[in-house]
This record gives C-alpha cells, structure tokens and sequence, in this order.
C-alpha cells in the first residue's frame, strides 16, 4: 500500500534507466551468500532447541505493554471476560522484520499485563487465527518471515492452549488444512470453521477458498468441497468471518490476479462481497448490500457484539494527482445489524455537556436561527454517500513542527482548541486486533504509514458497546523506531540523484534535506482536528505547488470531505447542512436510540451539528488555501521541473 509510481512519458528513458539499476541492484543482494540471520530453517531450528529447554511455565506478573505489533490475535478469556489473550504478531522497523511468539494476559480493570513463558510452545508467527472454546485457545496457521522478508515459511501446525494451566500442546491430526497464513476462523458450536488464506511459493502466490470444520468434540478435520454448480467465494485472505445463530458471514478480503498489463505481472483485487453459508448443508450464498455499506478496503477488522457485527479501519489507495497514489488509512467505525443485514455507520453520542459548550462557543460567531430545533424534509436515501472517510486523524507532519514554532501560530492552535474540545479516537490503521467483552470493545495495535514509512501500533483503546459515548486510551501509543536505508542502498540512490539532477543546482539538495527531516519527524505526526487549522494557516501557503495540492488532498481525504453527506460545503450554513443531509443523520441516531418522529430529527440534528462545529474551521481555512493554488495555477505552470524534490518507490 502506498506505493508511489510515475507513468511512462518524457521521463520514458530515465525510467527505463533507474529499472535496469534496481534489477542489477537486486540481482547482486540475491547473488550474495544467504547471511544466518536470513536462514528460515536454521532460525527455527534455534528457536527449537531453546524451547526444548524450557521445563516449567512461567509467568511474570506486571509486565511492561507488549512491543508494538499487527497481525497479532486478542482473544477474550472465555473464562474471565475482563481477561485479553494476546499471542504472537510482527513489527517492521524500516530495516528488518521481527516476528514474535510471547504470550501475554491482561487484565482490563487492573491494567496489568502478564507474560507467560511455557515448554512446548509454538514457534513465532504472524497472521495466524485464534479461538476460544471452554478452557482453550486453538491456534493455526501464520507465517515466519527472515528478517529481510526475502523468505518466508508459512504453518499448518495446530496448537491448543490451556488457559487454566498455560500449557500449550501441538495437535498432529491427519486432514488438516495445507499450510497459510491471512486465512480465517471462526467457533459454531462445537466446531471451527476454516477458510481461506493464501500460500507464497517465492514463485508465485496462491489465494484459498477452501473450507475445513474441525469438531472438538471428535477431534477430527474434514474438508468440505463444493458441489457442482453451488454458489462458492474465490480464493482471497484478509477477509473477515463471523457468526450469527445458525449463519455464517464472510466480508471482503484480497487478492491478486495475473494482469493484462504488459507492465505488471499482477494486480491487486479488494473485495467488497459479502456471503452467507449455512453450517446445516454448507452452501454458500450472495447476501446483498443493504444500508450504508462500508466502501471497498483492505486490512479491516471485524469482531461482533450481540445483534450486530463491527468494522474498524482498513485502507483504501486514493489517486490523488493522476500518476500518485496515497494510501488513506481509515479509522470509522461500522455495524452490520445481523437480523435484519443492514449496514450503517456507528457515530458516538455525543455527550449534552460538550454539545451545550460548542452550542455556545456558536453564538458568538453564527445567527441564532441556525441553531434552532429543525423540521425539515427527509431526502432521498439513494442520495446518502456509501464511502465514509476517516475524520480525526491527519498522517502527516510536514507542516506542523514547522507551525509549532512560530508563536503566531501556536496561539492561533491554543484558541482552536479552547473552543473544539479535543476528542480521543484510534487512528486510522490496517490489520489491527479487536475483541469484544463485557459490552466493550477493544482495539490493539496495527500499522499504518506516514510518507514511506510503516509506523507499527502498540496503543490500546475501548468503546462501551451499550452507551457508545466515548473512545478511551487504555494505553497510549509509543513512538516507533524506524531504521533507514542501508549504506549500500544510500550509495546506489545517490549515485542515481547524481547521473539525474547535474543540472539541477544546490537547490534540489536543499529539499531533499528538507524531504530527510520530515521523516524523521513523521512518527510524532498525529493530528486532531483542531490542530488542522493551524497546520494550513502555519505551513500550507509556504509549500511549493505540487506539494500544496498533495497537502489539500491528504487533508480532504484525512477528515472525509469528500464524503458530501457528512461535510458542510464551503459558506453553507448549519440549517442548510442538515437540511441537505438530514437522511443520513437521522439514520446513524436511529441506531443509538431508536425514536422516531421529532424525537428522531432532534437526533440526527445534535449529530450533524457536532460534525459540523468540528469542521467548519477547517473548511473555511482549505477554501482560501485552494483559491490561493488556483489563483497560482492559471498563472501557469512552474517555470522549471528541476524544482521537484526526489521522490522514493517503494514494492
């Protein structure tokens, strides 16, 4: 995800140029010996042996958090509800790869973690599934990835863990599935139903859609194959699956294909399709979307809460500027009504203490009509927007350490904030946990990206499920290391910005020094909306041209502007929003309290007005800063092209 590219044109032959380096480049990593830390089988085997000396389990009570990790499982304790299970994951540093296998407890009303240590445990892994049965955790699958990630070895083994006694035991079954990782599980009854997942040859990639039950209850896999003709999902990993009495769910995922392009050998596929199958006869079939789905994404998670199944996050590659692709990282919430297969967004409530304090602030600044009790005409449901953005969290830091500096600006964002309450919501990831216990929902870790760096989280938020009020911050998130490029690397680039920018002057090299500061910068980038405007006001009418566009877009894309159902236009008053929007409002509070009538309007109201407090500064503020770049643009465009900073591709 994220990947930047330039289309073929003028810079054919340069283009041409820098493929023919990187495949020689390429060639002579993969001609040198493999190093020991790369050998995946003599990695294991190590692990292996220092496992075999382990003779007793061994907990340790009060531990530090876990290092930060995605594609890890958090199980609820089907023992203890206020108990979190969590169990391997990875983390990348920008250098190599860390793959874990600890075992942490923890415990969600004393805010403890434990670590426990035990003979016989399972190797490291990623990307695995977990679920909880009685006293038991069964776990399958995964992969190992060499701290390069030139090699990988993904699992069938099938383990299960004792909760009581924190004793693992590996399950050599005949029939099991072949070894994967991204695949799915899920408990129905006494049984785990498996699909999916894929299989990396080095040579090529293998997507799944086959289906195993194991019964607990016989210890024993079967295969279930489709029968002619039956409706069946294609191969894909990173999907969801979830249950509801006897119906089982399976939601999107990923995949690729080989491509028609000459140019690329594949391409990508996100899936938006949603399937029932029954446990009773095994046959698959098309539910069809209903509500206000979720846009197509990748690397969501799902979990489910009594009538209702939850989506969080995923990312989506938006085109920004016809030859550059921005990754935006999502961090809305989403229920899936089980009786009855709707879809609609989850907006919190807002509580009546901070909707009087931005009524308020308001007045000072709006005509007292426009905060008056609406009655107004319903639109069309067909009209509402199906693709709802992230709205709190920015990704991006080039401008704010500059702004933070100056006391103008710093002013300007004490005020802002005085007057928007700074509201607590996880930012936008992909493949994060999340679990539900006790009607509260928790969320741990992921990985999102800032400019080309992968930011592994290790924060920890909740949600009561019942009153859906507020985020809280169990445990904030650290700040990530991130190892740049090796030496040799370094040398290749700068011997390619050498034979490419003879003519472009020393200042190229200024902004290229510019580019190495904003990354080092970028693991604190986090940004609430009311920082939002003092990052326009402070550094966006510094920016060149082409940066300024980029910045609008992340900004837009950041907060869901382009989402029109959920964002005031620019000068459009509070009346005329809701006025235009008044469906959609009244749809998102008719999950929270189910009125209707007047009670419902009312509803609906108190949450487009929040929405509205929260972006209309934000709004004015882009409106100039795009006048300003249009004003610019039909001047004509910049004089020379030697003024484009350098930038990274990145597979």
């Amino acid at each position: 995800m994220g990947k930047k590219t330039k289309k073929a044109g003028k810079g054919k032959e340069k283009t041409e140029r820098k493929t023919a380096k990187a495949d020689e480049k390429k060639a002579r990593r993969d001609s040198k010996k493999l190093s020991p830390e790369d050998d995946i089988d003599a990695i294991l085997l190590s692990i292996q042996k220092e496992e075999a000396k382990k003779k007793d389990v061994h907990v340790q009570d009060n531990v530090p958090a876990p290092s930060p990790r995605s594609n890890c499982t958090l199980t609820v304790n089907p023992l203890k509800e206020t108990e979190l299970i969590l169990y391997g994951g990875e983390f990348y540093n920008g250098n190599k790869t860390f793959v874990y296998g600890d075992l942490y407890r923890y415990d969600v009303e004393k805010l403890e973690w434990k670590l426990v240590s035990s003979p016989n445990s399972p190797p490291p892994r990623s990307a695995h599934q977990a679920v909880a049965w009685k006293n038991y955790i069964y776990i399958f699958g995964g992969e190992f990835t060499s701290p390069n990630q030139e090699r990988f070895h993904h699992y069938k083994d099938f383990w299960m863990l004792d909760l009581k006694t924190n004793q693992w035991e590996q399950l050599n079954l005949k029939g099991c599935p072949t070894p994967r990782s991204g695949h799915r599980m899920v408990l129905y009854k006494h049984k785990i139903i498996l699909f999916g997942g894929f299989y990396d040859t080095l040579r090529e990639v293998r997507y799944y859609n086959d289906l195993y039950v194991f019964d607990l209850d016989q210890f024993k896999w079967q295969e279930i194959k489709p029968k002619p003709g039956a409706m069946w999902p294609t191969g894909r990993s990173g999907f969801q699956l979830f249950v509801y009495q006897d119906d089982i769910f399976l939601y999107g995922g990923y995949s690729k294909e080989v491509s028609s392009d000459k140019s690329t050998s594949e391409k990508g596929i996100v899936h938006a399709d949603m399937w029932s199958l029954d446990p009773k006869t095994w046959e698959w079939n098309k539910v069809k979307k209903s509500g206000m789905p979720p846009g197509p994404r990748a690397g969501f998670s799902m979990c489910v809460h009594k009538k209702r199944a939850l989506l969080f996050g995923g990312v989506v590659d938006m085109e920004v500027e016809g030859d550059v692709m921005m990754s935006l990282f999502l961090n809305e919430l989403y229920g899936f009504q089980l009786d009855n297969n709707r879809w609609y967004p989850l907006e919190l409530r807002k509580e009546k203490s901070t909707k009087d304090k931005l009524k308020k602030n308001e007045q000072k600044c709006t005509p007292r009509e426009e905060t008056e009790d609406p009655e107004y005409e319903e639109s069309n449901i067909d009209d509402i927007s199906h693709d709802i953005a992230s709205n709190m969290t920015i990704v991006d830091s080039e401008t704010l350490t500059k702004s933070e500096g100056k006391p103008t600006e710093s002013g300007a964002k004490s005020d802002i904030q005085s007057s928007f309450p700074e509201v607590v919501k996880p930012c936008g990831r992909i493949n994060s946990c999340v679990a539900v216990g006790r009607d509260t929902l928790y969320i741990y870790g992921g990985m999102m990206e800032i400019k080309d760096q992968e930011i592994t989280l290790d924060d920890l938020y909740s949600l009561n499920l019942s009153k859906l009020d507020e985020w809280k911050c169990i445990i904030p998130a650290s700040e990530s290391e991130w190892v740049e490029v090796s030496e040799d690397d370094e040398d290749d680039e700068d011997e390619e910005d050498d034979s490419e920018d003879e003519s472009e002057g020393d200042g190229t090299s200024d902004e290229n020094e510019d580019d190495e500061e904003e990354g080092e910068e970028a693991p604190n980038a986090s940004v609430q909306v009311g920082d939002a405007v003092s990052l326009i006001k402070g550094g966006g009418k510094n920016l060149r041209r082409k940066d300024r566009r980029l910045r609008i877009e992340q900004i837009r894309a950041s907060l869901g502007l382009s989402d029109s159902q959920r964002t005031p236009l620019p000068g459009e008053s509070l009346r005329d929003f809701y006025k235009r929007t008044n469906m959609y409002w009244q749809m998102a509070a008719h999950e929270h309290t189910q009125h209707t009538g007047k009670e419902l309007r009312k509803d609906g109201f108190d949450l487009a007005e929040a929405r509205y407090r929260e972006l209309k500064p934000i709004i004015d503020e882009l409106a100039l800063l795009e006048a300003e770049q249009k004003a610019e643009e039909a001047e004509g465009p910049e004089t020379s092209a030697k003024k484009r900073g350098k930038k990274k591709t990145r597979n």
